[in-house]
């Protein structure tokens, strides 16, 4: 009896094909997809950085501290104003003596000091008017970086003085003329501003409308022109208070 061999019927059918063509597809989807969303969450997290470094360069850095004092009130701590626009970061808007920048430096592209800083990581411009807020629309969402919570808080706080002599009793009404305060403060225009007064009879006295930052200031006995000086730091929201001593007695 002649022996046949059957033949192996080898390959793949038409539906097997088209069933791991929909899986490849279906794979490469999902990996475009993946690799699309872990893009943007790279550039929303570089966004967020420029827009702290902004934040920190317009308002200061409050963890940048020497002696136990904060030392980094950025733009607003040396002008006494908000930056009008962010070119004013890298850029002396206008003869300012006070500006001490740049105050930003580029450390995400190749652009130079005054190049990436202005646009976020798709490329669109930020926005910034000179308010209290830096706004990124890149992404097609609007993400906002506050650099505080109003302009108020970086432009018009209070320094309260409670003076009194060596004995801690205030000057009362007889002395308290021979007391001047003096506080010294960037005007927001390039130069210092001197700005006196004396207590009342409680040695009690309020400067308002105060530039966070670190100023100086003088605290004077006429009489023998005897001045104790210090450096007061005014936190953007915040009331700084403060008991100075005088290192005589007034009665």
């Amino acid at each position: 009896m002649p022996y046949h061999r059957l033949k192996s019927q080898c390959g793949y059918s038409l539906i097997e094909l088209i069933i791991v063509v929909m899986i490849i597809g279906l794979i490469a989807g999902i990996a475009v997809r993946s690799l699309r969303s872990s893009n943007e969450v790279s550039r929303t997290n570089a966004t967020l950085a420029r827009m702290d470094l902004l934040a920190s360069a317009i308002a200061g850095n409050p963890d940048r501290v020497s002696g136990g004092v904060r030392s980094d009130y950025g733009y607003v701590g040396d002008i006494g104003s908000l930056p009008p626009t962010l070119d004013a970061l890298v850029t002396d808007p206008g003869g300012l003596a006070t500006w001490r920048g740049p105050y930003v430096t580029d450390k995400f592209g190749n652009g130079g000091p005054d190049y990436t800083f202005r646009q976020d990581a798709w490329g669109v411009p930020f926005q910034y008017s000179g308010g209290a807020s830096i706004v990124s629309t890149g992404s097609g969402t609007t993400l906002t970086r506050h650099i505080a919570a109003s302009v108020e808080d970086l432009l018009y706080n209070s320094v309260t003085l409670a003076i009194t002599d060596v004995e801690r009793v205030p000057p009362g009404s007889t002395y308290r003329d021979s007391i001047r305060a003096v506080l010294v403060y960037p005007d927001g225009a390039g130069s210092y501003r001197w700005r006196s007064a004396t207590p009342d009879a409680g040695g009690r006295l309020e400067f308002d409308s105060i530039p966070a930052g670190l100023h100086r200031l003088h605290i004077i006995y006429l009489p023998d022109s005897d001045t104790i000086t210090r450096l007061v730091n005014v936190d953007p929201g915040r009331t700084f208070y403060t008991d100075i001593t005088l290192t005589r007695g007034l009665h």
